[in-house]
């Protein structure tokens, strides 16, 4: 099999992308290949100085926006703020396994940013988007499970890997379930999902027990960061269907180069995405409603 690497990357010039969570990591990675491409780059980042910094070292066209995916007020902001096309979302940012804690809109944090500042963004930004949406998950997606009832642990006892590969379930559902409404539209553009398998970066390096010790003493058998990022990056440009999956093509989906892979056949059920869709878009006041742009009616309507 060809080994798909960022020098397969096309021309991008004239052809806007933003990523979040572009400061470090895999965003950095993926950003700085888009920008070397020609892309102009936006950078979305709760740190501009962080990001200005970062930016200042890539290729080409960049510019550094302020935005924190766990803030629904954040996310209006940078939406609303917006104005022209974007050719790529790429919705890379995320934690991963953190203590309990609640946001200012009263979500959990980890659901915050991994999964409902996605939604609400993506939804936001709609009106804009020409090609495609790249939403970034996790292989744990396969061991998280749906609770419309408590998206944000206020009734469970909470648990921080659980709670990390739930958000990265409903991200996944969302994704997918997305990519099916603008296609029922006969909307252009398309949504994607991509995962790094187990990738060596800032994001796993404070956990502890066994993804700890991996991360820490079995690096070869992990994706180092750059080879992690080809999986976002092949989801930004090639002609791929809507609502793949793409992943590194090794055992396990772990380690590897960029493949069209399957994800759980729960993230695939259409009547437990509309109905997470209906209970995320009354949480964040987004998704409910009808975008329009470039000539293309997207419908995101429940």
């Amino acid at each position: 099999m060809t080994k798909w690497t960022a020098t397969d990357l096309p021309d991008l010039a004239g052809r806007t992308a933003v990523v979040t969570g572009a400061s470090g990591g895999i965003g950095l990675i993926t950003a700085h290949e888009l920008a070397g491409a020609g892309a102009r780059m936006v950078l979305a980042v709760r740190d501009t100085d962080k990001g200005a910094k970062v930016a200042r070292a890539m290729a080409g066209d960049t510019e550094v926006r302020q935005l924190d995916v766990s803030s629904l007020d954040s996310v209006r902001a940078f939406a609303d703020a917006w104005t022209g096309d974007i050719d790529i979302l790429i919705n890379n940012a995320g934690i991963m396994q953190v203590p309990l804690a609640f946001t200012a809109d009263g979500f959990e944090s980890q659901a915050a940013t991994n999964y409902f500042g996605p939604f609400a963004l993506t939804n936001l930004l709609l009106p804009h988007i020409t090609d495609r949406v790249v939403t970034v998950s996790s292989q744990l997606h396969r061991r998280g499970h749906l609770r419309t009832d408590d998206l944000n642990w206020k009734t469970r006892t909470y648990n921080a890997t659980a709670a990390y590969c739930d958000s990265k379930l409903d991200v996944t559902l969302f994704a997918i379930e997305l990519d099916r409404r603008l296609t029922a539209s006969g909307s252009r553009v398309r949504s994607l999902l991509a995962h790094p398998g187990i990738a060596a970066t800032n994001l796993t390096a404070h956990v502890g027990g066994f993804p700890g010790f991996m991360n820490r003493a079995m690096r070869f058998m992990t994706n180092d960061a750059e080879v992690g990022a080809l999986s976002t990056l092949y989801a930004a440009v090639e002609d791929i269907p809507g609502g793949s999956y793409v992943g590194p093509s090794g055992v396990g989906g772990i380690k590897g180069y960029p493949a069209v892979r399957k994800p759980s056949r729960a993230a695939l059920a259409p009547e437990a995405a509309r109905a997470l869709w209906a209970a995320t878009a009354a949480l964040t006041g987004s998704g409910a409603g009808t975008g329009t742009g470039t000539g293309t009616q997207r419908a995101v309507t429940n």
